[in-house]
């Protein structure tokens, strides 16, 4: 068993899930990694994670995590993840109390950023980050996380 992780930067981290996600071509597996290893690493999160894109059902369905319980089915254009998977971009949300249609899964919470992953074109799912901290993210954590999106898309596409 490994030692725990302690707070990374985001540089370190994105070298960290490269290592991680190098040698291993399964999609659930490098989420769980992924979403382990950010929830470790980074500070004020309380809650990181995949919902995965349901094509038939036109929803996200809870995916690997770490965190507390989380909302099991989101549908498309529905809250921050919802809206994510409905407009394939990036959300940073300061205040997710100030969001119109917020689904609150952990009252905790107070900013959010969620990522889209897709590969070849399609929709994958997205990953979605919590801070019980308003203003908890910031353009270098967006641009550093989509990095690492970008590590899972090239496994997927491999």
């Amino acid at each position: 068993m490994s030692a725990p992780i302690h707070r990374l930067n985001v540089d370190e981290l994105v070298l960290m899930v490269r290592s991680v996600v190098s040698t291993e071509t399964d999609m659930i597996a490098n989420m769980a990694n992924i979403a382990a290893l950010l929830f470790e690493a980074l500070p004020q999160i309380n809650w990181a994670g995949f919902y995965l894109w349901k094509e038939a059902e036109k929803q996200l369905v809870l995916g690997p995590f770490q965190g507390r319980l989380a909302c099991t089915r989101i549908p498309l254009g529905r809250g921050v993840c919802g809206t994510v998977a409905q407009n394939r971009e990036t959300l940073v949300v300061p205040d997710v109390h100030a969001f119109p249609g917020h689904i609150a899964c952990d009252a905790a919470s107070e900013s959010e950023i969620v990522l889209p992953v897709v590969a070849g074109g399609a929709l994958v799912g997205v990953l979605d980050i919590d801070s019980p901290v308003k203003d908890r993210f910031t353009e270098a954590d967006r641009v550093r996380l989509e990095d690492i999106v970008a590590l899972l898309v090239a496994t997927l596409e491999g």
